[in-house]
């Protein structure tokens, strides 16, 4: 990858995540169980337990691949951190048949696990996530909401970047499970938009 993408986003895979964590990280091996734990001053943590092929996994003070706020400060205190620190997500990636159609899901071949990073304090994240935030999120007071911050695209720019000249015919890879979640649900008692799902809203993060 060129060092301005590098800078913006990595995609590890989960073994070698725990052989050799990045600054911030360190591992704690209890048996075939991995506790990984992270400097919460420059790292957001947005990772479930899971089970790995050597055991299971567990990010200490990890807020989950879905993050749940329950007032206006917690609801501030996640927004300052996903533009201040960097971010980490768990994703799947997919062998995808060539004949196989969006509709046909059920033939894709679970493949390798990634640990995948995003600077939120690189620019060109950080005024995304702004200006996906911003238009996402009319009233936080009084509305409830819920919003996927999608980076699959951003996954299908690293993987065309990682193909050398003569890969073209290369399979590429389908993503799973490649967003998080903010959460929040007021105490309006009509709150009808949410209650009828008008207020889940999607926005993409791009690398390029």
């Amino acid at each position: 990858m060129s060092p301005l993408t590098r800078s913006r986003m990595t995609v590890t895979e989960v073994g070698e995540f725990l052989r050799d964590p990045p600054a911030g990280f360190s591992v704690e091996t209890l048996g075939s169980d991995h506790r990984v734990h992270s400097d919460d001053d420059t790292n957001l943590v947005l990772i479930d337990d899971f089970q790995f092929c050597s055991g299971k996994i567990t990010f200490q003070n990890s807020l989950g691949r879905k993050v749940k706020m329950r007032n206006l400060w917690e609801c501030t205190r996640v927004r300052q951190s996903l533009l201040s620190k960097r971010i980490y997500l768990l994703v799947t990636s997919c062998d995808q048949n060539p004949s196989v159609t969006k509709k046909e899901t059920k033939d894709l071949k679970v493949g390798m696990q990634y640990v995948v990073s995003l600077d939120g304090r690189n620019p060109f994240l950080k005024w995304q996530m702004e200006r996906g935030l911003d238009r996402t999120i009319s009233s936080v007071a009084g509305e409830s909401y819920w919003v996927d911050i999608d980076i699959v695209e951003a996954l299908e720019t690293w993987t065309a970047e990682q193909q050398l000249p003569g890969d073209a015919m290369k399979t590429k890879p389908v993503w799973r499970d490649a967003s998080f979640t903010l959460k929040y649900e007021s105490d309006a008692l009509f709150d009808f938009p949410h209650w009828f799902g008008f207020s889940k809203r999607t926005f993409k993060l791009r690398v390029t």
